[in-house]
């Protein structure tokens, strides 16, 4: 229950008699009340968490996917808000689409009791029993009050109901409410991570093409051509065939003389 919902739901008990003597006209100063509030039982905790992913952030109005895959738009976002990314307190400018964010809600229930004490003191100038007394206040007024059913009264130390009053006795009316409510208090706390990196490239896509001279290595390794090249020419051959025929012909001429 809410705070605020539990005290409007204790006015309407208090307004409708549940006093000791519910009065028909102002008796302001004449009538001592007191409240109480006390703790009636242990604090309950609650933890919700809600998870979403930036989508997009425009000024301070931010855009979020939940986990249900529906979009909320969380507008006017305060400059003081601050979510923890990664140990880091960081604002709402500083949100980056892709961020996933965790918000932890804490509720701390704690069951209560208002105790209100009314006491009416006054020396009795007229009863109608059981239903109403008039009694003179102690600033000389007289004050009507209706007498709820059950209501008891202390006359020098000894109580009687309506009935036992008389006209002259000084009378003191005392009455205890207890109501219960729910005390609710809330503790947000948000935080969240930085978009994953995106994926390394696939095994069979170049990384990078290298533009230049070969190094060393690099010629070293390479492989011989399988044919000459296009711009080669036939006249070193023919040379060289040449030469081979001349050398042959006094290979031969130098075997005639020896046989000679």
């Amino acid at each position: 229950m809410n705070p605020r919902t539990g005290w409007m739901r204790a006015l309407p008990i208090f307004a409708a008699g549940a006093f000791a003597i519910a009065f028909t006209v102002q008796v302001s100063a004449q009538v001592q009340k007191s409240q109480e509030e006390k703790v009636a039982g242990a604090a309950t905790k609650h933890f919700a968490v809600e998870r979403a992913e930036v989508v997009s952030v425009s000024g301070n109005d931010v855009y979020v996917r939940m986990e249900d895959g529906s979009i909320r738009h969380i507008a006017n976002v305060s400059e003081s808000a601050r979510v923890t990314v990664d140990g880091r307190e960081l604002g709402v400018h500083d949100l980056k689409p892709g961020m996933h964010l965790q918000k932890t809600v804490m509720t701390t229930t704690t069951p209560k009791v208002i105790v209100t004490t009314q006491t009416v003191t006054g020396k009795v100038w007229h009863v109608n029993p059981p239903n109403s007394v008039i009694l003179r206040m102690d600033n000389g007024e007289n004050q009507q009050f209706k007498i709820p059913k059950g209501q008891m009264f202390n006359v020098n130390g000894k109580m009687t109901d309506a009935f036992g009053l008389k006209k002259g006795m000084m009378v003191s009316a005392t009455k205890v409410v207890e109501e219960p409510l729910s005390q609710v208090e809330q503790e947000a706390k948000l935080s969240g991570k930085m978009p994953p990196p995106p994926p390394p490239p696939a095994a069979d896509v170049p990384v990078l093409v290298a533009v230049g001279e070969p190094t060393a290595e690099v010629a070293a390794a390479a492989p011989a051509p399988a044919e000459l090249p296009k711009t080669g020419s036939n006249v070193p051959l023919l040379g060289l065939l040449g030469l081979l025929m001349i050398a042959g012909s006094l290979g031969v001429r130098m075997f005639r003389k020896t046989q000679q």
